[in-house]
C-alpha cells in the first residue's frame, strides 16, 4: 500500500491561535480540577461517614471514582497538549486510552442502571430495600460491571490495534476514541462497524429501555402516594439525574454507533466534550451541592477535623 503505512504515532486535533489554545487548556484545566476535587470528596466523605454506608452512597462513591478516572483519561491529556503545544500521541497510548474511554463509558452506563433500580426500590418498595438491595448484592453488581467492562473493551479495542492506518494520521478529536480510529484505518472496518453498533444496542438499548420504565414507575409512584412537599424533592432530586444522563447517553451513542465514513467536524469535537466532561461535572453538582446529606456529612467531617486540631493545640501549649 502506497498510501498506508504501521503508524506508531498520532496527531490530535489542536487548535492553531495561542490565545485560543491557552483558553482551552484553562478552562479544560478547571473543569477537570473543579471534577476531580468534588468527585474525591465524595469519594472520602461517603467512606468516613458511616451514615453513608447505604446502597446509594455505594454506588454514587464508585460512580465518583468512575468519573474522576474517566476525566484523568481525557480532559488531562488534552490540557497538557493544549499547554506544552504538542499534539502527539503514540499508538501504544492511543490503543490505551480507547480501551479506557470504552471501559469506562459502558461501566458508567450500568452504574446508572443500577442507581436507576436503587432509587426505583427506595421509594415504590421502602420496605423490602435491606433485603433487595443488600450490601453483598450491591457488591456483586459493581464486580460484574467492572469484569464485564474489561472484556467488552478488550474485544472492541483487539482487532482494530492491529489495523495498518493511513499516512494523514490526524484525530478529529481531543481525545483517542473507537471512531476516530475506525476511521485512519486503511483496512476494511465494516464488521468492526455492525459489531460496535450490535453492542451497542445490545448493551445499551435494554439499559436505557430499562432506566425510562424505571423513572415512569418513580413518577407515577410520587405523584400517587407522596405529598407536595415530598413530591417536590423526589422531582428535583430526579429530574436533573434525568437530563446529565440524556446528555451523557443520546451524544455517546452518536458518536459511537454512527458510520465511520461520516467525515469528521468540529459538531465531533463538542458532542465528545458532553459525553466526556460534562455529565461528571453535572454528577458532582447534583450529587454535592445540591444533596444536603453530603453536605452535612462535609460539615462534620470539617468540624471533627478542627475540634482535633484545636485539641492538639491546646495540649502542646
Amino acid at each position: 500500500m502506497l498510501n498506508s503505512t504501521m503508524m506508531v504515532e498520532f496527531l490530535l486535533m489542536g487548535f492553531s491561535d495561542i490565545e485560543v489554545r491557552v483558553l482551552h487548556a484553562l478552562s479544560f484545566s478547571l473543569m477537570y480540577l473543579v471534577t476531580l476535587t468534588g468527585n474525591f470528596l465524595i469519594v472520602i466523605v461517603t467512606t468516613l461517614d458511616k451514615s453513608l454506608h447505604t446502597p446509594m452512597y455505594f454506588f454514587l462513591r464508585n460512580l465518583s471514582f468512575l468519573d474522576a478516572c474517566y476525566t484523568s483519561v481525557t480532559v488531562r491529556n488534552s490540557c497538557v497538549n493544549s499547554l506544552l503545544d504538542s499534539s502527539v500521541i503514540s499508538k501504544a497510548g492511543c490503543v490505551a486510552q480507547v480501551f479506557l474511554v470504552v471501559f469506562f463509558v459502558y461501566v458508567e452506563l450500568l452504574f446508572l442502571t443500577f442507581m436507576a433500580y436503587d432509587c426505583s426500590v427506595v421509594i415504590c418498595h421502602p420496605l423490602h430495600y435491606p433485603v433487595i438491595m443488600n450490601p453483598q448484592i450491591c457488591v456483586h453488581m459493581t464486580l460484574a460491571s467492572v469484569l464485564s467492562g474489561l472484556v467488552n473493551s478488550g474485544f472492541h479495542t483487539g482487532t482494530p490495534s492491529g489495523y495498518p492506518f493511513v499516512i494523514a494520521n490526524v484525530i478529529h478529536q481531543f481525545f483517542c476514541d473507537m471512531p476516530s480510529l475506525l476511521k485512519l484505518s486503511c483496512s476494511d472496518t465494516f464488521c468492526n462497524e455492525i459489531i460496535n453498533i450490535a453492542s451497542g444496542l445490545v448493551i445499551g438499548g435494554p439499559s436505557i429501555i430499562f432506566i425510562i420504565r424505571t423513572y415512569i414507575h418513580i413518577f407515577s409512584t410520587v405523584v400517587k402516594f407522596s405529598s407536595g412537599e415530598d413530591r417536590e424533592k423526589d422531582f428535583a432530586t430526579c429530574i436533573p439525574h434525568i437530563l446529565v444522563m440524556s446528555v451523557f447517553l443520546s451524544s455517546s451513542f452518536y458518536v459511537y454507533l454512527r458510520s465511520s465514513g461520516i467525515s469528521a467536524t468540529i459538531q465531533d469535537m463538542v458532542l465528545s466534550v458532553f459525553y466526556s466532561i460534562i455529565p461528571p461535572l453535572f454528577y458532582l453538582i447534583i450529587y454535592s451541592l445540591r444533596n444536603e446529606q453530603i453536605n452535612c456529612a462535609i460539615r462534620k467531617i470539617m468540624k471533627k477535623n478542627l475540634f482535633r486540631k484545636l485539641l492538639r493545640f491546646t495540649r502542646n501549649y
